[in-house]
């Protein structure tokens, strides 16, 4: 995972400023969590501690909502959302791949075609010239 990455995930807000940052009462994020729409983590002392992403992903469920999609709409949204995001992380790993891969073959036509050169050049003149 990305160091980027990571530092979205980190817990960095208690319920009362992840409630302040998303204009969300505090009781609206524990319905939210109940629903699955988000997870915050939790502390040793089972406070709930959000994420940047979190409040991104809470920011985007007020889109939502603001547009007039009701929590079931919300929630298989962010489901298909989830999938898009997989399926691009697998297309890019995809595509990882089928370079590293050209650039193997590159390498193998290269040393081939070394190879080949230097076979002819190890003839004898006689028969360097018969080709």
């Amino acid at each position: 995972m990305s160091g980027n990455r990571t530092d979205r995930n980190r817990p960095l807000y208690m319920i009362s400023v992840a409630a302040e940052l998303t204009g969300v009462h505090p009781q609206t994020l524990r319905t939210y969590e109940q629903k699955g729409l988000v997870t915050p983590q939790r502390t040793s002392g089972n406070t709930r501690m959000y994420s940047q992403a979190d409040i991104e992903r809470l920011e985007l469920i007020n889109e939502l909502t603001g547009e007039g999609i009701n929590l079931a709409g919300v929630i298989r949204i962010l489901d298909l959302q989830g999938r898009l995001d997989e399926r691009d992380a697998e297309l890019d790993d995809l595509h990882k791949r089928v370079r590293r891969l050209a650039d193997r073959v590159h390498e193998l036509e290269t040393r081939e075609s070394v190879n080949a050169l230097v076979r002819v050049a190890d003839m004898p003149s006689s028969l360097r010239r018969l080709k």
